[in-house]
């Protein structure tokens, strides 16, 4: 058991743990959009509602679980900065993945461009706000005068918009007008494939973010940069996987949905019920503002581009990767000290 221990909490163990964890969200990923999939067409609901709704809150439960973990053990200003990085790795990374894998331009519609990015817009900017009313009526005693508490009444205004969001879905799906054959699917089935898919990627996330940890501290990493980059990118490999898999299969709106669906949970109900959990959560408006707007431009860069002829091609594609390379030279350049741009 001794040896055990220690092979699992050496860097070849994590390294192992990195790999099986990522099998284990591959598979997890396909149980998740197989049965999404069957369940949306059984129930009627158009495919920007599958990606939005059913497959970005399923692919966004690693996310959660990292924002309640935080908040319970005092560390929350990680998770938001997780959170965040995980949004700008989803809207740069994500469809830039996407793109380049598919043999034909990721198609969008007016729906995903108008609809879904523009109220993506409108989260990120409700998120801000919530911190900055954080710092003015909660500051924090003693602190940073940047520094404030998001408290539970705070909280709610996220998932006041989240609910708003809902409303406008179902919507939605009241006017959606169902084609497609769904006599052949086996409902418990799918829902039981959708359980496993959601338990599988928990249990494989939670063993990767601990394993990216461990790898953090042997190697000497900055926390920040860590939890912003690596915590989340690990975090967010549900949603680039099941994206690809959509996009490869030709489902471009439902990849895209997911994409933005995953984020708008992130920020509006993620956050906020970590919060609740905990009462009332510390946060930084030096930190989250740069990172809010950086977040703010990929997400006009990203809009950008599907307005182009309502899709995305790999030139695109690679212009979003590339912007991703810039981001995180960015926060390496901020770790280092070169950039002083964040106030941590």
């Amino acid at each position: 058991m001794g040896a055990a221990s220690a092979l699992v909490g050496s860097t070849p163990g994590h390294v192992a743990v990195v790999v099986v964890a990522t099998l284990l969200i591959w598979a997890g990923s396909s149980w998740l959009e197989a049965a999404a999939e069957q369940l949306s067409a059984h129930y009627g609901l158009p495919a920007v509602v599958q990606g939005s709704i059913v497959v970005a809150i399923g692919s966004s439960f690693p996310e959660l679980l990292s924002v309640l973990v935080t908040a319970l053990d005092g560390s929350f200003g990680l998770g938001v900065g997780a959170i965040v990085g995980s949004a700008i790795f989803n809207i740069l990374v994500v469809p830039g993945l996407a793109g380049i894998t598919t043999t034909q331009p990721l198609d969008a519609t007016r729906t995903v461009v108008y609809k879904e990015a523009q109220f993506y817009m409108l989260a990120v900017s409700t998120l801000l706000l919530t911190f900055a009313l954080a710092v003015i009526y909660a500051p924090i005693p003693g602190g940073d005068p940047l520094d404030g508490a998001v408290t539970r009444p705070l909280a709610l205004v996220p998932l006041l918009l989240y609910g708003l969001y809902l409303f406008i879905q179902w919507q939605d799906v009241g006017d959606h007008d169902p084609t497609t054959d769904t006599t052949d699917v086996d409902v418990p089935r799918a829902w039981a494939r959708l359980a496993a898919g959601l338990a599988a990627i928990s249990v494989a996330v939670e063993l990767l973010v601990g394993a990216v940890t461990g790898l953090a501290a042997t190697f000497d990493i900055p926390s920040f940069l860590a939890g912003v980059t690596i915590l989340a990118a690990a975090t967010s490999l549900p949603d680039a996987l099941v994206s690809v898999r959509a996009a490869r299969s030709g489902h471009g709106v439902t990849s895209l949905g997911n994409v933005l669906g995953s984020n708008t949970f992130d920020l509006l109900v993620a956050i906020p019920i970590g919060v609740l959990i905990a009462g009332r959560a510390p946060v930084s408006f030096a930190v989250a503002a740069p990172l809010m707007g950086v977040l703010t431009l990929a997400t006009v860069l990203l809009f950008t581009v599907l307005r182009t002829g309502l899709s995305l091609t790999d030139a695109e594609s690679y212009a979003l990767l590339v912007a991703y390379l810039g981001f995180v030279a960015w926060i390496i350049g901020e770790t280092l000290g070169v950039v002083g741009l964040i106030r941590v």
